[in-house]
């Protein structure tokens, strides 16, 4: 309904920044239509999408995201770590043991609690890469770049560089994710490995350039540690920041760490 005010939150991982609205408050009809009007900077709140944070008997709460083109996305790393900030800072838990319920499975969500009272960083089981991608995705099309395919719940193509600085990510990124091989679309990282850890940058499917990516940080270590370039746990650098991740040969899961913050809250017309 135009013109019913709802409450929201912006926050961010790494610059990855999202708007946050508790789906048990308010009710949005067309979450779509919002995300896109919303995130738009300069018209709107400005953001990369529209999260909703409700409630589930499967587990403590559900993330549902929505990319600044409408586009309903399956996971984000980033995203649950704000999540998982929102729901203890807010009083909506006082658990440090979250399970969230994603596109992608339920999720756990591990909490540390800084001096304040409120979360500081977040790790997220990211749970089992996926590699078997045959029915969906690689079958047909014209060539790629060479690249590694992982789906951390939503797909990711990883490609190595020598140098970062020189992919023209605006140019190329909407090239690739709309590729023929990828007829669901693909989010597309590039990789340089350095001394300091791996450097990536991201073209999010539906977003575009982002901040930062946590299901990206977590599909390029996982390529990394296949090509034989890094061990399987290190440190992604991102343009909004650094986050820690391990993949763990003992259960095959992989640990995204990372901050949360918060940013500013307010109250909005429904578009």
């Amino acid at each position: 309904m135009a013109g019913k005010k709802i409450h929201f939150v912006k926050m961010h991982g790494l610059g990855n920044d999202y708007i946050y609205v508790d789906s048990a408050l308010y009710h949005i009809d067309n979450p779509s239509e919002a995300a896109i009007a919303w995130s738009k900077p300069h018209f709107g709140i400005g953001s990369d999408g529209l999260i909703l944070v409700g409630r589930s008997p499967e587990a403590d709460f559900t993330m549902r995201l929505f990319n600044a083109d409408g586009s309903e996305g399956e996971m984000c790393g980033n995203g649950s770590r704000c999540v998982a900030k929102f729901v203890y800072d807010r009083g909506l838990t006082t658990k440090t043991s979250v399970s969230l319920l994603t596109g992608a499975g339920i999720k756990q969500l591990n909490l540390t609690i800084g001096d304040d009272g409120k979360v500081a960083s977040v790790t997220v089981d990211m749970m089992e890469p996926i590699f078997d991608v045959k029915s969906q995705y690689l079958t047909s099309g014209e060539p790629l770049p060479e690249g590694v395919f992982v789906s951390m719940g939503c797909p990711h193509y990883v490609i190595f560089v020598d140098d970062i600085n020189a992919v023209d990510l605006e140019k190329v990124g909407p090239k690739l994710e709309h590729h023929s091989r990828f007829p669901e679309r693909c989010n597309i990282d590039f990789v340089q490995v350095r001394d300091d850890g791996l450097r990536m940058r991201v073209w999010e499917r539906g977003s575009g350039i982002t901040m930062a990516c946590g299901t990206g940080a977590s599909a390029t270590v996982v390529a990394a540690a296949l090509t034989g370039r890094s061990q399987r746990s290190a440190r992604v650098i991102m343009d909004g920041g650094s986050a820690h991740v391990e993949w763990r040969e003992s259960n095959n899961h992989i640990y995204l760490t990372g901050p949360a913050t918060t940013v500013f809250e307010g109250d909005i017309e429904l578009p």
